[in-house]
């Protein structure tokens, strides 16, 4: 697929770069020949394939852009002066005279007013074009960055994507300067390609490129594998509606491209360490919630307490009746595989229903509603859940009894559950030490929801006052059993037995 291309002067990726070396008498035709052939085969760039010929150098190369421009570099000793912006431009080749020169006589005209609004008003230049002048500009003006031999602490990998090959030369060579490694595409949907292989820590993207803008491929880049990877958008148009759109496609931020390598620099880094946090919560919580109950986390993070926290949740405790009996008689290895798949559909009724696997309990479990995400049916949740678990405990029997009897070896497997449910206020937060901390809920409606488990039969699912209380309308479910004493408790404690 062909995409269109805009003029860029004297690129070092094509023939008008060649023709500036000839002219500057850097090179031969002949050289000039032999870098085109070699570049047509292994696509370097013109100024890389007479590199690697070795008929020119680097800083020759370098000196022959800044020559174009007119942005070499004074004597030393001469504080350097920025060029004019519209002969930048000229330079650049997205002006003509004639065109800087009416604009000029316009600015005379309209004191006050920007070239470079006037540029853009007369459809002389785009925005984009016009920040690529003001960055040459600024760097002609300022002495080069002492380049760093080490990368600086903490700087990963930067993924640029722009359609100018100026434009990602300027932000690779700061970034690279200030410690970072820089892998750059002219080409959007390129980089989408390779974007899984390149494995950026973050992704600077230009908003207006050709096929595929910035915006569209934020949007893609956060809908797919890699939605957790940072996205910043830069941008020589700081328009509203632009930039409302951006990030409601995700992006992390919006830079100005007039703004400071410096300023860019510390906007990434503060981009990133959001980005370490949220991916922290995630792992937390990925292994107890659903991906759903994730999400909602970290779109919200800040109503997440680590630090602990009093909050009404309802808790379920299940265990396995009989296992201990039945674990004597099978060789190890099978009692670990039937343990795995009891709890693995137990987990999977939990994480179905929205809840928070709080930890496993030999053979057992601890489950948790409403902790660290809320929800007002948060009882009726942890109620269905249990349900789950007993049919999924019912078709296990089912299954186990009619293999045995094609087999007729050993004997059925006849495993049952009791489940206790409470609901009540309770802490929930990191629990642990320095080495070793979990998120997990302690309190007096938890260890009630642990003893109702103790007590319920194969089969039977108890459950607490307050849960029945905060379900109405689901009366009819529940049979009222007698009180019961529990170890804590002055008092004889309500009690349900929930129908299913």
């Amino acid at each position: 697929m062909t995409r269109p291309t805009q003029d860029t002067g004297p690129r070092l990726d094509s023939p008008l770069f060649g023709e500036l070396l000839l002219k500057l008498g850097i090179v031969t035709p002949n050289q000039i020949e032999e870098a085109l052939a070699l570049q047509s085969l292994n696509g370097q760039r013109l100024g890389e394939a007479l590199i690697s010929l070795g008929y020119v150098t680097r800083e020759q190369i370098q000196s022959a852009l800044g020559e174009a421009l007119g942005l070499n570099a004074p004597p030393p000793g001469v504080v350097p002066v920025q060029p004019p912006l519209g002969e930048v431009l000229v330079g650049l080749k997205y002006l003509t005279v004639a065109q800087l020169d009416e604009a000029l006589a316009l600015q005379r005209r309209s004191a006050g007013r920007k070239l470079g609004e006037i540029l853009v008003e007369q459809g002389y230049c785009t925005y984009k074009q016009l920040y690529e002048g003001l960055a040459l500009q600024g760097r002609a003006g300022r002495p080069e960055p002492e380049a760093r031999s080490q990368p600086l602490e903490g700087h990963h990998r930067v993924m640029v994507v722009d359609d100018s090959p100026l434009a990602c030369a300027f932000v690779q060579d700061g970034l690279v300067s200030l410690g970072y490694e820089v892998v750059c595409f002219q080409d959007p949907y390129e980089a989408l390609e390779q974007v899984n292989k390149v494995q950026p820590a973050i992704v600077l993207s230009d908003l207006d490129m050709p096929g595929l803008d910035g915006v569209e491929l934020c949007r893609r880049l956060k809908e797919g594998p890699t939605r957790a990877m940072p996205v910043i958008i830069l941008t020589a148009n700081d328009n509203e509606a632009e930039r409302v759109g951006g990030l409601r496609a995700g992006a992390d931020d919006y830079v100005n491209k007039s703004a400071s390598m410096d300023e860019l620099a510390a906007r990434i880094e503060s981009v990133m360490r959001r980005t370490g946090e949220t991916e922290r919560m995630r792992k937390l919580f990925a292994r107890y919630t659903s991906d759903a109950v994730v999400e909602e986390i970290l779109k919200s993070p800040d109503t997440v307490v680590l630090t602990g926290e009093k909050r009404e949740v309802t808790t379920l405790f299940a265990d396995i009746r009989n296992f201990t009996g039945l674990a004597d008689s099978l060789p190890p290895e099978q009692t670990v595989g039937v343990l795995n798949q009891v709890l693995g559909g137990l987990s999977d009724a939990v994480l179905t229903c929205g809840g928070t696997l709080d930890k496993f309990l030999g053979d057992g479990l601890m489950a948790v509603f409403g902790a660290p995400v809320f929800r007002e049916d948060d009882a009726l949740r942890a109620l269905q859940s249990a349900k789950m678990m007993m049919v999924f405990m019912a078709e296990l029997r089912q299954r186990a009894e009619a293999e045995w009897a094609t087999t007729r070896q050993g004997r059925p497997l006849t495993l049952e559950l009791g489940i206790g449910i409470n609901t009540g206020v309770a802490v929930a937060g990191n629990i642990g030490g320095a080495v070793r901390a979990e998120y997990t809920c302690i309190g007096d409606a938890v260890n009630v929801a642990a003893r109702l488990c103790a007590l319920a039969g194969p089969g039977e699912i108890l459950v607490g006052e307050r849960t029945v209380t905060v379900l109405p309308g689901h009366e009819a479910g529940f049979e009222e059993l007698p009180p019961v004493r529990l170890k804590g408790k002055p008092h004889p404690v309500p009690l349900f037995r929930a129908l299913w």
